[in-house]
């Protein structure tokens, strides 16, 4: 007496393949958007690390910031070895840190400086930075209001 075969039939198959598909498309976009929030949160720590680093600075140099705009790196506070910042911050989701004085377009005279990220996260994750105005890329350290998110330049 012949048993018969074992498996699956293809209507089985294909039900299944199909609730894999339906858990994929309800999981991958919730976490593209805690990856993205994720990464303005290291933002936001990465800039208040950035600004207490100038902080220290001016009340080791008598109340005076740096005095070039620029990248922000150890090469801002005086090079390799000082004491305020070893490492170049890197910014999560993409680009560079800048930091910037009165003066240069970019910084009002109200701010003694300002610290701009790389412009490129997720609105989305945004939301919750005061100044947000749906046009917004990128978050900003202004020294005289902390952290917020801003136009592109502003």
């Amino acid at each position: 007496m012949s048993t018969p075969a074992r498996g699956f039939t293809l209507l089985e198959l294909m039900v299944v393949v199909a609730i894999i598909a339906i858990l994929a498309a309800i999981l991958v976009p919730n976490y593209l958007h805690a990856r993205a929030q994720s990464q303005t949160a290291a933002c936001e720590t990465n800039l208040r690390h950035i600004a207490t680093a100038l902080e220290e600075y001016a009340t080791d140099h008598a109340g005076q910031y740096p005095a070039a705009n620029g990248a922000v790196d150890p090469a801002l506070f005086g090079g390799a070895g000082n004491p305020y910042m070893t490492v170049t911050p890197v910014d999560p989701a993409g680009g560079t840190y800048r930091y910037h004085i009165p003066g240069d377009g970019v910084c009002q005279a109200v701010d003694a400086y300002k610290i701009i990220d790389g412009d490129q996260h997720d609105t989305s994750t945004l939301s919750l930075l005061p100044d947000f105005n749906g046009a917004t890329t990128g978050i900003r350290y202004c020294q005289s209001s902390g952290i917020h998110a801003a136009l592109i330049g502003q």
